[in-house]
């Protein structure tokens, strides 16, 4: 058997939106399961997102602490953001974000790793990038508000960020997933075997 994941869809027999946010809502199925018997299940309807594990010349990464309010912590996480529009090509996206939050850009991008955040609530899906080959970007900063005017901005050693990961210390999931798929993939084929920056992403389909 080959383990992989595979898409299918069961037959849904109703579907409601009871709630539509700024970015995300939340949907309603009624899904047949294998026995014929009908569930309800509630879910996360959410555009998709990005991140960044960005590492400089020294190996160390970008690591950003934020305000999260649902989890009342303040929490080390690398850059990230949303799939603001419809197709939008991740790669742009990663690139936008690794500027707004860091003020940074990069020259060689790579797919590090492709994840579903809580595929048993949201169908959020995260493109996880690594980026290196960094230099300050140009122009003016971007202005940030809300919980962003309240970020830290840091460079920490991967060896650090993947001590805190197992210790218990550090929560954030694309932080977690892409430090240790960075550590993987250095003892594995190596960094350059990773996929390229725009490899397919069945979870959010776009154009090159």
């Amino acid at each position: 058997m080959t383990i992989k994941d595979i898409a299918e869809e069961w037959e849904v027999r109703a579907t409601a939106t009871p709630f539509t946010g700024k970015k995300t809502s939340v949907r309603t199925d009624d899904v047949v399961m294998p026995d014929g018997s009908v569930a309800r299940r509630d879910y996360q309807v959410h555009p998709g997102s990005v991140a960044v594990l960005a590492l400089d010349d020294e190996g160390r990464a970008l690591a950003i602490r934020q305000y999260r309010h649902p989890v009342r912590h303040k929490l080390w996480e690398i850059p990230a953001g949303l799939l603001d529009v419809p197709g939008e090509n991740p790669l742009h996206a990663a690139q936008r974000e690794l500027y707004e939050e860091a003020h940074v850009k990069a020259e060689d991008w790579r797919v590090l790793t492709d994840v579903y955040t809580t595929p048993g609530g949201c169908d959020e899906a995260v493109r996880i990038f690594l980026a290196r080959d960094l230099s300050e970007a140009e122009g003016r900063r971007f202005e940030v508000e809300d919980e962003e005017a309240d970020m830290e901005l840091s460079r920490v050693p991967v060896d650090e960020l993947v001590r805190g990961v197992l210790a218990g210390e550090l929560h954030n999931n694309c932080l977690v997933v892409g430090v240790l798929a960075l550590t993987a993939a250095r003892a594995g084929e190596g960094l350059d075997a990773l996929r390229p920056a725009e490899a397919p992403w069945p979870a959010r389909p776009f154009e090159a």
